[in-house]
C-alpha cells in the first residue's frame, strides 16, 4: 500500500500493514519511492501520512480510544 508523506508530498510504500491498522502503534515501517532503486526502510509517524489523494487516515487507525465518547452515553 502506498501513502503520502504530508510534509514532503513523497509516496511511501508501507511495509508493515499490521502496524498501519493497529491504533496502538504510532509508527510504521515503510520506504520512500524515489528513483529506480529501492530505498532503505525507515520508521514513519502515522500522523504524518495520508492517502495519495490527500485524505487523512481513518481515525480508527490512529486513535485506540476513538469511540470512548459514544460508550459513555
Amino acid at each position: 500500500m502506498f501513502l503520502k508523506d504530508k510534509n514532503s508530498e513523497d509516496l511511501v510504500e508501507v511495509l508493515s500493514l499490521n502496524d498501519l491498522f493497529d491504533p496502538f502503534c504510532k509508527n510504521l515501517v515503510g520506504r520512500y519511492q524515489h528513483g529506480e532503486e529501492r530505498q532503505d526502510p525507515e520508521k514513519f509517524a502515522k500522523a504524518d501520512l495520508a492517502f495519495p489523494s490527500g485524505e487523512g487516515l481513518p481515525k480508527c487507525w490512529l486513535d485506540a480510544h476513538y469511540r470512548e465518547s459514544e460508550m459513555q452515553r
